[in-house]
Formats: C-alpha cells, sequence, structure tokens
C-alpha cells in the first residue's frame, strides 16, 4: 500500500473523481461530511488539514481527511462538526492502521462518528453510538397526505399546529432549497440565541464555523451542496435549518426556529417538512445525527452505529493525549446515556444560559 498526504487544495480533479467513485460505490460513505466538498471546506480554515490518499498498484482506492497539530495529534477532519467520519475507500480495500497513522505522522487519531464498517479501526474503538436515521420515500398527494401515511401519530397534532401558525400569522410556505443568504443569516442567529438559552457552547460565536457555513452553503456539486430549508408564514421565516447533501443522503446539522412561535413546535415542523421535500429531492436517507434527543426517537425509522475512540502508536504524545480525553468522554457519555443525571444536567445548562442571556440583557425570546 503506497500512501501519500495532501493538502485539501492539492487534490487534483483526477483524485476528487477517485474519492467521489468511492463514495458511490458503498452505500456507508454517501454521507455528505465523507465529500472532498467538505473537507476542502474545512481546510480553507483550519492549517492542519490533511488528506491520506491511498493507492493500491499507482490507483487512489481510498481517502482518509483529518487534521494533524505539531506535535502529531490527529483527530477527523470537522471533530465536533461532522457527524460522520471514515477513511472512504473502494470495497476490499483494507489497511493498516499502524502504517497509516505513521505515514500521516499522528501519533493518535480521534474519532467520534466513525462509520461502523471501519474495520482496521476496530480494536481503537472505545464505545459505540446509536445514530438515529429517517429513511426516506415519496408519497402519494402532498405534505398532509404523506405526514399521516408516514407518522400517523404525530399527524393530527402537527398539522393542527400547522392551522393555526397558518391563521395567527401567515399561510405557510416551505422552500427546501432557500438560496437567500438572508436567511442564512438568520437561522444562525437563532441558533447561537439557542446555545446561549440551553448553556452550549455557541458554535456560531466563532468566526471560523460561521464563514465555514456561509461557504458551504454555496457549494453546488453532486456530492455535495449545500440545502437551506426554511417554513415561512406569510413573509416571515418560522423555522429553518441547513445541512449539507449528498447524491442520496441529507445530513440534519443545523435546525432553529423563531423562540417567540415555540408554542406552535416549529422545529418539529421544520424536520418533518424537510424529510417529506428531502424525498421528492431523490434523498434516500436523513441522518439526524448521533444524539439522544426526544425528536429524534419521533422521527426515526432506524439507527445506525458510530464509534468514538483514539487510533494510536507507541508515543508519549498518544499516551498523555488519550489519558487527557478519554475521562473527559467517558463522564459526558456517562451523562448523557442515564436520564436520572442527563436531565438534571439539562436543566442546570439551561439555568446556566438563562442567567448568561439575561446578564447580556437580551432575553430568552429574542433572536
Amino acid at each position: 500500500m503506497d500512501i501519500t498526504i495532501h493538502r485539501p487544495g492539492e487534490l487534483t480533479q483526477s483524485l476528487r473523481g477517485a474519492w467521489h467513485r468511492a463514495m458511490d460505490e458503498s452505500p456507508e460513505y454517501a454521507n455528505p461530511f465523507l465529500a472532498p466538498e467538505f473537507t476542502t471546506g474545512v481546510g480553507r480554515h483550519r492549517a492542519g488539514v490533511r488528506v491520506a490518499v491511498l493507492r493500491e498498484d499507482g490507483e487512489a482506492v481510498g481517502f482518509l481527511p483529518y487534521e494533524r497539530n505539531a506535535l502529531g495529534v490527529g483527530r477527523a477532519v470537522g471533530l465536533g462538526l461532522s457527524d460522520c467520519q471514515a477513511l472512504v475507500h473502494r470495497p476490499g480495500v483494507t489497511w493498516d492502521t499502524q502504517e497509516l497513522l505513521s505515514a500521516c505522522g499522528m501519533s493518535i487519531f480521534e474519532f467520534d462518528h466513525l462509520v461502523a464498517e471501519q474495520r482496521p479501526f476496530v480494536p481503537h474503538v472505545t464505545g459505540t453510538f446509536a445514530s438515529p436515521v429517517i429513511d426516506v420515500k415519496p408519497g402519494d398527494g402532498g405534505y398532509p397526505e404523506w405526514l399521516r401515511a408516514t407518522y400517523p401519530g404525530l399527524a393530527k397534532t402537527t398539522l393542527k399546529k400547522e392551522r393555526r401558525l397558518g391563521r395567527d400569522t401567515g399561510d405557510l410556505r416551505f422552500e427546501f432549497d432557500e438560496r437567500d443568504p438572508a436567511a442564512l443569516r438568520t437561522l444562525m442567529r437563532w441558533k447561537s440565541a439557542q446555545y446561549r438559552r440551553t448553556g452550549r457552547m455557541d458554535r456560531f460565536a466563532r468566526p471560523w464555523i460561521v464563514d465555514l457555513v456561509d461557504h458551504l452553503f454555496h457549494v453546488r456539486e453532486e456530492h455535495f451542496t449545500g440545502v437551506l430549508s426554511v417554513l415561512y408564514a406569510g413573509d416571515r421565516p418560522v423555522a429553518a435549518h441547513f445541512g449539507p447533501r449528498s447524491g442520496t443522503v441529507l445530513a440534519a446539522w443545523f435546525t432553529a426556529y423563531d423562540p417567540e412561535l415555540h408554542y406552535y413546535s416549529p422545529g418539529l415542523m421544520m424536520h418533518l417538512r424537510t424529510a417529506e421535500a428531502a424525498a421528492r429531492a431523490g434523498i434516500t436517507l436523513v441522518d439526524l445525527g448521533r444524539g439522544d434527543k426526544e425528536y429524534k426517537d419521533w422521527l426515526k425509522t432506524r439507527e445506525l452505529r458510530v464509534g468514538e475512540g483514539f487510533a494510536t502508536r507507541a508515543h508519549p504524545v498518544a499516551t498523555a493525549h488519550r489519558l487527557w480525553r478519554r475521562p473527559v468522554r467517558g463522564l459526558r457519555n456517562t451523562v448523557l446515556a442515564h436520564p436520572r443525571l442527563r436531565d438534571p444536567a439539562d436543566r442546570l445548562l439551561r439555568t446556566v444560559g438563562t442567567l448568561r442571556v439575561s446578564r447580556r440583557g437580551d432575553g430568552p425570546h429574542q433572536g
């Protein structure tokens, strides 16, 4: 196996084409987070992004995007943002993990959403987790008919709330692929406020993440398109979602809504309308991402498994990094896995978020 290392901007059209073919040949690698366009986008803002290209008999057959710092600490590209990670390869290709890490100059490689089929990495997985997905297919008729057939338990309540929202605010209109950048700014503003209210890290307080999302919004390729979906009541946006899509998979990434309208459940409306429109747009799978959320249990048709862990070489830096990171992950996973711990922790974060927002003078219902 021959392994060469490239900056994302150095990938030729031939290499990008080989990467796309590897995505097409294996359904588990069809996720847009595994496309070269995502890696290239992250590479515009993260200096340590590289791609390992695996070759057999001179032919490119595998691609591992990663980030590496000066100490040789590596991680999956976009760790903390990406909901799917893998060495994308053609069927039947395998690799030696130690050889791969050595070629990449990594003493350790950290991941948290690794595709389950990555067998050479299996010995390095410290835990596996459910990642809910929706298998979607076009329905007969319009959105109400699809909703009643697909989610009969949710249909009556949701349609009733939609009618009430239409009467109170304006006729509902849904745009699956909205191209207005102002709508994207509204979504990021809502999401930023939501992060602060709930005590979470505000991703959109980081300029590079704002710039990355804005860049991906403008990417329009066969294997990667940034899709902004917006639900309007009259001319007023009430909920929005932004996520990347490949030819067949839509990744649910950032969803937010106007907090003044929370009692209508606009976030759930957004997910349902996005799934129905995705089916009409040729998508067969909506990936909701790892995490325990009530709405995911309502919407999912099945679950994939993703792994987290650390692939390592014998090196002091690898040992130190693993000793530092693994307890933090273990504590987080323990809290998330047990409702008796998760619910009080969530309430505490919301209380902290409310106090933080109040001190800043922007109350909890402002976007």
